[in-house]
């Protein structure tokens, strides 16, 4: 069934910038009551306060929280905040979007840095498995019901490979996977999880990526649209696929992407 997203709640992990940030603006606009959580310096603090502003301006409730969202100690001390805050209402939405690793090669040149045990293990752990962390804390807190959807940001990285972006792209394929098995575990309580395989997008994180212009140009080029992905494209996703109790549409990896990837 069909229903209307006024008064839910969401959680967006990485709310502080480019699709997560994206994400909470549509669903605000849309009545959605926003649970942010961000680890910025004093910039990206001042950001997410005026971001939830504009958002308490649509008249819903907004909520930011600079933490670390990969760590055990931030689950621990705001899932009690959380349920304080939806007031029994459970968490409708959970958006993943956390977009912090490292860009080094696995083997450098004779001059270059290789990638070390820590940096990937850290990229996997903040990129793939913190999902599988709150999934399960969420679920066991009561916060996710039937009728919940979760989601995971991927990209077409999960099964290519570039220069330097081995780390992560273990990372995305890492998500795919949870996301599957989440799906599995999940459907009997009537929750979907999917991946959103968004295409080339002008963000914060995309613009670390060496050699992201080149990238972006032949994004475009190729792309039937003949222009980048954009975030507004991706929170217009999550607020259409998250319209119904139906969790029929799960396990998936969900392109968001223009048809970027038929060419």
């Amino acid at each position: 069934m069909i229903t209307r997203l006024e008064g839910s709640w969401c959680l967006v992990l990485g709310a502080s910038s480019g699709m997560g940030l994206a994400i909470a603006h549509e669903l605000a606009r849309e009545g959605v009551h926003i649970l942010g959580v961000h680890f910025d310096t004093t910039d990206g603090q001042e950001k997410a306060a005026v971001a939830g502003e504009e958002m308490r301006g649509h008249g819903v409730e907004a909520h930011f929280f600079n933490a670390n969202a990969a760590s055990a100690r931030t689950r621990e001390e705001l899932l009690p905040r959380f349920e304080e805050l939806t007031g029994g209402k459970g968490i409708r939405i959970v958006v993943h979007s956390l977009a912090f690793g490292t860009l080094l090669p696995y083997v450098g040149a004779a001059d270059e840095e290789s990638l070390t045990a820590r940096q990937m293990n850290m990229t996997l752990d903040v990129m793939a498995h913190s999902l599988v962390y709150w999934t399960q804390d969420l679920f066991t807190a009561g916060l996710l019901r039937e009728g919940a959807k979760v989601y995971a940001m991927t990209s077409a990285g999960g099964a290519r490979v570039m220069p330097s972006y081995g780390a992560v792209s273990a990372a995305k394929a890492a998500l795919e996977s949870h996301v599957r098995q989440l799906a599995l575990e999940l459907a009997p309580s009537g929750i979907a999880v999917n991946a959103l395989r968004a295409g080339v997008t002008p963000t914060p994180s995309m613009e670390r990526i060496p050699g992201s212009d080149r990238l972006a140009a032949r994004a475009r080029d190729l792309n039937p649209h003949r222009r980048l992905t954009r975030p507004e494209d991706v929170a217009e996703a999550v607020s259409l696929l998250s319209r119904t109790d139906s969790s029929w549409i799960t396990g998936n990896v969900i392109g968001v992407d223009g048809g970027e990837l038929l060419t």
